[in-house]
């Protein structure tokens, strides 16, 4: 049976089956296509798992029993062009070592990026610090000013008083 019906008979889906799997190590065969092919013992050993996380054991938890499954026996194709199959490793290590290059200058550049982003962010951080202080300094000098103009009101009621009194005995009130 292939994955997707293993995984219909168990009621999960695929990539749960293929999880089990990688997780569990366990030792399933594959085709010529690396496509997993179950027999009968992977599927009861899958059903046991799919059992055991039913009553609630964790997947990590589970301790599966693993055998040595001998290699899967098939035909093996020679190859018949070995300057071809050379060419190709080639091709692929100059390739790798390109993507590597690239993904080397393209980190670069980013953290360069990165850099004046945060030296510009710094700057502006410096300029706003300064322009709070000077706006503290102008709120502490409004306040001693508006204390010293607060001093230096005289009661103007009394004030009144003694005009009323002068212009009172002038004209005999």
């Amino acid at each position: 049976m292939n994955t997707s019906e293993v995984a219909k008979s168990l009621g999960v889906s695929s990539s749960t089956i293929q999880r089990w799997v990688k997780q569990l190590e366990l030792p399933m065969e594959k085709n010529d296509r690396g496509h997993y092919h179950f027999s009968n013992e992977d599927i009861n050993l899958l059903k046991k798992i799919h059992e055991e996380l039913q009553t609630g054991t964790l997947l990590h938890d589970i301790t599966p029993v693993r055998t040595k499954k001998s290699a899967r026996k098939g035909a093996v194709k020679a190859v018949e062009n070995e300057e071809a199959l050379e060419k190709v490793w080639k091709k692929v290590n100059e390739l790798e070592l390109g993507i590597n290059s690239k993904a080397d200058s393209v980190a670069s550049y980013q953290l360069l990026q990165h850099r004046s982003d945060i030296e510009e962010l710094q700057s502006q951080v410096n300029e706003l610090t300064s322009q709070l202080r000077l706006l503290q300094e102008q709120l502490a000098e409004q306040r001693n000013q508006s204390k010293k103009e607060k001093t230096m009101v005289i009661d103007s009621s009394k004030e009144r008083r003694k005009r009323k009194n002068m212009i009172g005995s002038l004209f005999g009130f």
